[in-house]
Parts: structure tokens; sequence; C-alpha cells
């Protein structure tokens, strides 16, 4: 892992709502994030999303675990906790990252169950889903 790699799991790993403004020291102006609900290009709108987890998501706290790299590519996996709904939530992800050649990031793409880790939760939406599982389930 190179000192690019550590620097951002670092700089995730201690995200605040106050350090999203040194975000474009991490990510390259023209930056793509995306997860199970976005698809963005560029530094502020990868804010944008950021600042909406926090105003929605009461004590976010993001833990990487694991940390392959090979060239400009990284695969993290990572555990999500925070409140959802005044409840403790949380969930592991993968994020695949690919590094600029300055060492700022040009892609960032989370993987993550949405339909188990937060649909499933909704009240009636949930219900639905959580019996569709069971159905298609093995076991």
């Amino acid at each position: 892992m190179t000192e690019h790699h550590e620097r951002y799991c670092r700089y995730l790993e201690t995200l605040t709502p106050e350090s999203l403004a040194r975000l474009s020291h991490h990510v390259t102006p023209d930056v793509r994030f995306k997860d199970p609900f976005n698809d963005v290009r560029g530094v502020n709108s990868m804010a944008t999303v950021f600042r909406h987890m926090f105003e929605n998501i009461p004590d976010v706290r993001f833990t990487a675990r694991h940390v392959m790299a090979e060239g400009d590519n990284c695969l993290m996996t990572w555990r999500f906790e925070g409140k959802l709904r005044g409840q403790a939530w949380g969930f592991d992800g993968s994020s695949a990252i690919r590094f600029a050649a300055d060492g700022r990031v040009a892609e960032h793409i989370d993987y993550w169950d949405a339909a188990e880790n937060f649909y499933e939760r909704l009240p009636i939406i949930g219900s639905l889903l959580r019996r569709i599982r069971r159905r298609l389930s093995v076991h």
C-alpha cells in the first residue's frame, strides 16, 4: 500500500462535516463517486453526497478493515456505522478506488447491499422485501 492509499484511507476514517473542506486535497476535480444511491462527478458533487449523509445519519463512523492495492487501484473493505431513524445501524461494504497520477482519487465506487441494509428497514417496503428474500433463500 502506498502513501496515497494510506492517506485517503485515514481521511475517510476521520471524515467529519468540517473535514469535507479538504476533500479536494484527496480527490481530483472530476472525481467519480458512486454508491447504491448516487452516481456523481466532481469534487463538489461528492462533497454534497457526504454532506447529505452527515445531515441525515447521526454518529457516522467509517472503519477500513482491509486494504489491498496494486498500482493505481485499491480495494477496500469497510464497516459503516451510524444511526438510522434513531436506531443503531451498521453494515459492511467495499470500495473500488482508482488513483490518478498525482495521487488523488479519480474514481471511488462503493458496493453494499442497499436492499438488506437500508430498504428492509423501512416500514412497508421492508416487510415485503424480507418476505421475498425468505422465499428466494435456499434454506
